[in-house]
């Protein structure tokens, strides 16, 4: 019997379009906001991070600025678009700084954790 692959979706219930290549982002580095049972952060938002953002993540302990050659990680600058977790984003929401996300590029399982109504606030246009 064949496996039917199951298609990613977004919050939007459309099939989920890529968040970016340069840099590489997504927890399986393919370009998209993908999650599965390996991805316990649920790297499932599309944000377009900001510097308040950034300086917010590292302050909590997550230094995206930082280059890691270690990691293949170039470091993130404002504008940049990145697969962040979906817990990580719902924290800066209630701290006032969540940045912009692409809807169509986010994964529909962000919806277990954050309103639609908050990630089409923050929609990126």
């Amino acid at each position: 019997m064949t496996e039917i692959k199951k298609i990613a979706r977004n919050v939007l219930g459309n099939p989920l379009e890529s968040c970016c290549v340069a840099p590489m982002t997504g927890f399986y580095r393919n370009g998209f906001c993908q999650t599965g049972p390996q991805d316990t952060g649920s790297h499932t938002v599309c944000a377009q991070v900001t510097a308040e953002f950034l300086s917010f993540s590292q302050k909590i302990g997550n230094d995206l600025s930082t280059p890691r050659a270690e990691y293949g990680f170039p470091g993130l600058k404002p504008g940049d678009k990145w697969c962040v977790c979906v817990a990580r984003w719902e924290e800066a929401f209630m701290a006032g700084v969540a940045p912009p996300v692409v809807l169509e590029a986010t994964h529909e399982r962000a919806l277990d954790v954050v309103e639609l109504a908050e990630l089409r606030a923050h929609a990126l246009v």
